[in-house]
């Protein structure tokens, strides 16, 4: 099955081709306009100007991607003028300005082409991210291309349970079986991705700031600083049927970084690298580098995110454990959560995505519309409308 699949529900315009099968999904053709150059100025998403580039970008790539030369022998042939065979567009939840642009031009290709349509939920997408296989990577998956490294397909077992971490979303959710969804934990107030950002921007670091932590906090003590971990120690309430049991809160830990920044001042860096103890030959504690705060920065905000996501493994007994989301690609909260699993609960199977589908994009789309479409989940181009707190259900 050929799967069109268009994200507009941030600031990437974004489109692509994804063929779906038993074998897994491949992407076939992508392209995404990033509006990070222009955003940047604002030092944040401005919705109003995201929503006039989506409606300037999306035509032109939406032809660029059907009109793209297939890289593999598959049922596309030899390329060029592509059809597919169902429409995926993501729905909601995001920013309203995006969602519509990307809703309209879904339901107006569904109606002229005659093709079916499915509305996504972005936070499924992610949840799916992990499937996606890149053609490249198929290519070099081939026996006769010895010289590149091959990359695994991932396979979701169910039960599983899902950690997906962005800018918007920071969210736990159980998954029984494919496409049935439980939310069982979430923050009470910004995301880690979110915070992340605001932090950074603290710190004069560039838009989008959580990436700029993560490479600076490679340099960093993660023990310099004594960051708070809120609600890491919560105790978890199973018996209310409204609330998730599990939370998180990330406006304290945010509050708390501006305040030692108001109140202490950051080494430049550090001119003595051995280091003496404080007081030894008159020798003053060295005050911690920027590095230092963004790796204990960082290290706060990992610790708490994989607390709850063990308990959470821990009480669901998930076979599959999945990291979404922009904040997937911190290669230290994968490490840290991949060994934390295997040594606390035995779970090997765990799964992200390829670095390029950590971020929002219409792959990840396309390949959790392919499951709806499936099982015949269509939505009527007369009736589907954005939905900008749509949750997952």
């Amino acid at each position: 099955m050929l799967t069109l699949g268009i994200e507009s529900s941030c600031d990437d315009t974004s489109v692509a081709l994804v063929e779906s099968s038993d074998r897994g999904h491949v992407v076939i053709s992508e392209k995404t306009a990033s509006q990070i150059d222009i955003h940047k100025k604002y030092g944040g998403v401005v919705p109003e100007i995201a929503g006039r580039m989506h409606a300037e970008k999306i035509v032109p790539l939406v032809e660029e991607v059907l009109n793209s030369p297939s890289p593999l022998e598959s049922p596309l042939g030899q390329g060029g003028k592509n059809r597919p065979d169902v429409i995926a567009v993501t729905a909601g939840p995001g920013l309203i300005t995006g969602l519509v642009v990307g809703v309209e031009a879904a339901r107006t290709l569904s109606y002229a082409w005659n093709i079916p349509l499915v509305a996504v939920n972005h936070i499924e997408g992610h949840v799916h991210s992990v499937e996606i296989t890149n053609s490249k990577f198929q290519i070099s998956n081939n026996p006769q291309n010895s010289n590149h490294q091959k990359y695994p397909t991932s396979n979701i077992q169910y039960p599983a349970l899902a950690l997906i971490v962005s800018g918007g979303h920071t969210e736990l959710i159980y998954i029984k079986k494919q496409g049935s969804y439980k939310v069982i934990g979430k923050t009470k107030d910004d995301a880690a991705g979110e915070c992340f950002d605001k932090v950074a921007k603290l710190l004069d670091l560039p838009y989008p700031g959580g990436p700029q932590i993560s490479q600076l906090a490679l340099k960093g003590n993660p023990q310099a600083i004594n960051f708070p971990r809120p609600m890491i120690n919560e105790k978890i309430d199973f018996s209310s049927e409204n609330e998730p049991a599990f939370g998180w809160s990330f406006s304290g830990l945010k509050t708390s970084a501006l305040y030692w920044l108001r109140d202490h001042k950051l080494a430049a860096m550090h001119l003595n690298h051995i280091r003496l103890p404080a007081g030894f030959f008159a020798q003053m504690p060295e005050p911690p580098t920027l590095e230092d705060f963004c790796a204990s920065f960082e290290q706060a905000i990992i610790d708490v995110l994989v607390a709850k996501t063990l308990k959470a493994a821990e009480e669901y007994k998930p076979k599959t454990v999945i990291l979404g989301g922009g904040v997937s690609a911190n290669v230290k909260l994968r490490s840290t959560l991949e060994t934390a699993l295997n040594a606390n609960l035995k779970i090997s199977n765990f799964l992200f995505p390829m670095n390029t589908y950590c971020m929002d994009n219409a792959a990840m789309i396309a390949t959790a519309g392919y499951y709806k479409a499936v099982k015949k989940e269509f939505a009527d181009w007369r009736t589907i409308k954005a939905d900008p707190n749509w949750e997952i259900e």
